[in-house]
């Protein structure tokens, strides 16, 4: 079966080159330590920095695909996610409703969050929120740079369940984290990132 991401020598100038596959269903986890280069590789995947190389998403070149159309297939989530509208349900689209609406109780939150100011919501919703915004894009690939570092052991735990349940529905999913614990329990795959350089961790 052909894999639904394939990384072949992506670098930059700051990092790489990189090549590995990715499968529909799978969970990668890359750890290291701050500053070694995990996010740089999820800007380069979701091509929010300049880099070379090639990556394909279910056998068709990022290089035939429209940057916004890509960035719809393949989202990235950053640590620190931004919001450009007041509320964060203004940042859903009338079709993602329905979706926001049976994810939001997974992540133990309310609906009436999202007509709260974004700046009201403490950065722990901010997060899981983001988490919703994210995944109401249906992706195919889903880059998520550190998803629960603000997060208290509940919300961890619900998270992860969430995450777990989608990878078993068919998302791929690359997943940057500092925490051992869980990149052994999401992490089909765990990988190493040490100065620039990314390396697959032994069984």
């Amino acid at each position: 079966m052909q894999p639904r991401l394939q990384v072949h020598n992506l670098q930059s100038p700051l990092a790489g080159p990189y090549s590995f596959e990715l499968a529909a269903g799978q969970c990668i986890t890359i750890s290291g330590p701050s500053g070694s280069g995990k996010s740089l590789l999820l800007r380069m995947l979701c091509d929010l920095d300049p880099n070379t190389g090639e990556v394909l998403l279910d056998g068709a070149p990022r290089s035939c695909i429209s940057a916004p159309a890509w960035r719809a297939q393949v989202v990235y989530q950053p640590a620190e996610p931004a919001w450009w509208l007041p509320t964060a349900g203004a940042h859903f689209k009338p079709g993602q409703v329905p979706r926001v609406h049976a994810l939001l109780p997974q992540l133990n939150l309310s609906p009436a969050l999202l007509e709260q100011d974004v700046s009201r919501l403490s950065t722990g919703e901010r997060q899981r929120m983001a988490l919703i915004r994210s995944l109401a894009c249906e992706p195919k690939v889903l880059l998520l740079d550190e998803p629960t570092a603000a997060l208290d052991p509940e919300s961890v735990a619900a998270t992860e369940a969430l995450l777990r349940k989608e990878v078993r529905n068919g998302l791929s999913l690359l997943l940057v984290t500092h925490s051992a614990t869980q990149a052994k329990a999401l992490g089909s795959r765990r990988m190493t990132m040490r100065e620039r350089q990314l390396s697959e961790d032994t069984p």
